[in-house]
């Protein structure tokens, strides 16, 4: 069987110490940071662990804000971060006994240094991001908490509270972001990370509710465009400081001017003003972030590196569907790995991962062509022992011809025959450009004359797809009708 193809392209990681060196700089986790060090045996908070109101003016004075509602929302939002990181430990009034035994403090409990406030000085980048996503988690579920707008409305008479009249879904909520999220990483991955800039947020709200066969949007479309807009405008509000996004929220002047927004939710908007409603894109960080939680989630998201410290075999097989400039990347980091074994090892290892008569075979012996390129010349070694390797032996005197050797010798014909087949079979397998593909197969048949006549009797598993992709494909027409002739004798000499 072919490798099987990832449903993400490999993302490019920053190194782990510069992502907790960013962690660390988030303002959201900064200001966490500073009110876990700021707290002290006297601070109370409520039954939730949040900080009691009292001490909201002297933590935002702490933070450097403004001792206002304002300060004090961004006070009580650093708070409840630093407990749900485990920066603090909060101590409930039930399991502890409280210094003050007054009615007051018999309602609040206390706080302590958490464990984690010392692994951000003393542990390793690991420690640092591990703390950060718990932190990421946390803003997220704030992101996706329902908007309360009239939050009397929900109480009734006994105090309970109606969550069903929230009309609130968390598991719906939550997939919708992750679903933005996980379109705005496909984004920036996408034509090999030139996607980097930042995306306009109709463009965004529109990849989640526009159908894609859908021409000429709908009013209806529309409005369900412009209310995820104005949702995910207040939840990028949210993330931006937990360092994930980088945003530049919806222009306030355009919430006013009603049925100004919906309009631009169709994408018509002009150049010069799409930026008004809202644009944002992912930082280093957030590449992280999401890809850690697109792993927590079961999905299959590679990032550069990861087959590094692999064997060949899961390096040929895990590179097999990368795009260029990653398949290279994550050869280079394999050979690195492998220095102190030395190029021979290395290429002999790499050259023994490409045999096989499986699917993915053919796409594994060019990507350990490729690999051979960049090992050096070191590897030479290794290569002159495939030489009279039946399913090698055409790549070694490729490669070797390549660098100028000398003593290489002549191939049989039936192996030439067979590295055309398998050449080609690896381009199909690798969904190259059509033009280029065309090119291979015109070329490969011109260099031998009655090429037709004799290739249908090559023992390679792919003769019969290659010679049918060949009739397909090549612009002459007696030769793409050769090419089919002689993929019905290799059909039947198969037995097939």
């Amino acid at each position: 069987m072919s490798a099987e193809r990832p449903i993400l392209p490999p993302v490019r990681l920053h190194s782990e110490a510069e992502l907790a060196r960013d962690a660390l700089a988030a303002p959201l986790f900064v200001r966490a940071v500073k009110l876990a060090r700021w707290a002290g045996p006297d601070t109370r908070v409520g039954a939730g662990g949040e900080l009691v109101e009292a001490h909201l003016p002297a933590a935002a004075e702490h933070l450097g804000l403004p001792a206002d509602e304002e300060g004090a929302a961004y006070a009580s939002e650093a708070w409840r971060l630093a407990v749900d990181t485990g920066l603090l430990d909060v101590t409930d009034p039930e399991e502890g006994e409280l210094p003050d035994g007054s009615e007051e403090s018999e309602a609040e409990g206390t706080v302590t240094a958490g464990e984690n406030l010392g692994l951000l000085a003393s542990g390793s980048p690991q420690d640092v991001l591990s703390i950060w996503l718990d932190g990421l988690d946390a803003v997220h579920a704030d992101a996706t908490a329902p908007v309360l707008d009239d939050f009397a409305d929900l109480v009734g008479e006994d105090g309970s509270i109606d969550f069903d009249a929230l009309d609130w879904d968390p598991e719906a909520e939550a997939e919708f972001l992750d679903g933005v999220l996980g379109n705005l990483y496909l984004l920036t991955l996408a034509d090999h990370g030139a996607g980097e800039g930042p995306v306009p947020l109709p463009a965004l709200a529109a990849s989640m509710i526009v159908p894609d066969d859908m021409g000429e949007p709908t009013d209806d479309i529309l409005e369900q465009v412009s209310e995820a807009m104005m949702r995910l405008d207040d939840q990028f509000r949210l993330l931006e400081p937990i360092g994930i996004v980088a945003y530049q929220p919806v222009d306030e002047a355009l919430m006013a001017e009603e049925g100004e927004t919906a309009d631009a939710s169709a994408a018509g908007a002009d150049e010069e003003d799409v930026t008004r409603y809202g644009m944002v894109k992912l930082t280093p960080l957030g590449l992280y972030g999401v890809r850690a939680r697109m792993l927590e989630a079961g999905v299959d998201a590679p990032a550069v590196g990861d087959l590094a410290d692999k064997g060949a075999d899961a390096l040929l097989d895990g590179i097999a569907h990368y795009p260029e400039a990653a398949a290279r990347a994550e050869i280079q980091l394999w050979l690195a790995g492998r220095g102190s074994q030395g190029a021979v090892a290395a290429a002999a290892e790499l050259l023994a991962a490409a045999r096989g008569t499986d699917e993915g075979a053919p796409l594994r012996r060019l990507h350990c062509q490729q690999a051979l390129a960049l090992a050096g010349e070191e590897a030479e070694p290794a290569v002159r022992a495939v030489l009279g390797d039946q399913e090698l032996g055409g790549l070694a005197r490729v490669w070797l011809a390549e660098r100028g050797a000398s003593d290489i010798p002549p191939p049989a014909q039936a192996m030439i025959f067979w590295l055309a087949i398998d050449t080609i079979a690896a381009q199909l397998d690798a969904d190259g450009e059509l033009d280029e593909l065309q090119g291979l197969v015109e070329g490969l048949s011109a260099q031998h004359s009655g090429f037709f006549d004799e290739v249908w009797r090559v023992d390679h598993p792919a003769t019969a797809d290659v010679l049918e992709a060949m009739g397909r494909l090549h612009s002459d027409k007696k030769a793409a009708k050769d090419a089919r002739k002689a993929a019905f004798k290799a059909r039947s000499r198969a037995g097939g």
